[in-house]
């Protein structure tokens, strides 16, 4: 398969290997994805209902080789709309950074916290735009 049409919002999306992305999870534009995996990468979910953009979050910080601390990528967290299941996604080199950004001022996610993900808000907005724009 080169490509998928998005469920959510129709737009057609290259798998492109040339831009890291012939493993595609999501939609660039819209952030959106399917229910497919049980574990990741297995394709053997039953659910295939589409996974809602609720929030961000960094990957697991770690130390560098200086002893300071060192900031993860951003991640996408989705929840199914089908049987509510969260799934943490690395953020592509193509996607819609203003669906990215727009996710830290999204409310409902202060549940995920009880499942020990750390979701972003505003007052990481530095961060996120640095990792996405450079340091503009």
């Amino acid at each position: 398969m080169n490509s998928f049409v998005c469920k959510n919002c129709g737009h057609k999306i290259p798998l492109d290997k040339e831009i890291g992305t012939q493993h595609r999870n999501h939609c660039p534009f819209c952030l959106y994805s399917l229910h497919l995996d049980n574990e990741t990468g297995d394709r053997e979910s039953k659910c295939k209902y589409l996974m809602k953009p609720i929030g961000l979050t960094f990957k697991h910080e770690g130390i560098d080789r200086y002893g300071k601390l060192r900031q993860g990528e951003i991640m996408v967290i989705h929840r199914c709309l089908g049987c509510d299941k969260l799934s943490i996604n690395r953020v592509a080199a193509d996607d819609s950074h203003k669906a990215i950004l727009d996710l830290l001022s999204k409310d409902g996610k202060k549940d995920l916290k009880d499942v020990g993900i750390k979701v972003l808000s505003q007052k990481d907005f530095r961060e996120v735009k640095k990792q996405l724009l450079g340091n503009n």
